[in-house]
């Protein structure tokens, strides 16, 4: 193995977040933040041979060919939270989940456009919104308790699954504090 290639872990991770991704686009755009508990599938199988029924055929020959393969669990009723960073500073996982993911959607501008942005929030976000230089791109990113993070982001503009890029750090801030609910 190369220094360049992702070990096992990256590489069910990365898996994992590009599906949490590509599931995600066959909605469409303008859709709520998911958050994601990412487990094991082969030892979730192990613990509770049921999880078969609930994750179907595929997944449990993917855990089989491949111990690291995840499952990504939706998870619903998140608490209330004015924004991103507090809703996932309310996050906490058990041990029995071996990572966490998020899918959100995010306007993009150059940084010289925050010049002019108004300091009252709701005037910043209809400026940002009307922006003519405005990208919207939609992040998944997840991280594993060893460490390991990966991310994908797909624009708006480019919206094709062959668009789809990634990087263990794309957005390192994101993948921190997302890495933070593990803790």
């Amino acid at each position: 193995m190369t220094s360049h290639e992702p070990d096992p872990q990256t590489r069910a991770l990365a898996a994992a977040v590009l599906e949490l991704e590509r599931h995600t686009a066959q909605g469409g755009w303008d859709a709520p933040v998911g958050v994601y508990a990412l487990v094991r599938t082969a030892r979730a199988l192990n613990d509770n041979p049921e999880f078969g029924e609930q994750v179907g055929p595929e997944a449990v020959a993917a855990a089989g060919a491949d111990p690291q393969h995840l499952t990504s669990i939706e998870q619903d009723g998140l608490p209330e939270a004015p924004n991103l960073e507090d809703l996932l500073a309310q996050l906490a996982w058990p041990e029995t989940v071996d990572g966490a993911a998020i899918v959100v959607e995010r306007i993009v501008v150059p940084p010289e456009a925050e010049v002019g942005m108004p300091e009252d929030p709701e005037e910043g976000v209809a400026y940002l919104m009307s922006h003519p230089e405005r990208q919207d791109v939609r992040v998944a990113a997840g991280v594993l308790r060893g460490g390991e993070s990966w991310c994908v982001l797909r624009s708006r503009a480019n919206d094709d699954d062959a668009a789809v890029a990634g990087s263990p750090d794309a957005v390192p801030g994101l993948v921190h504090a997302l890495a933070a609910t593990l803790q």
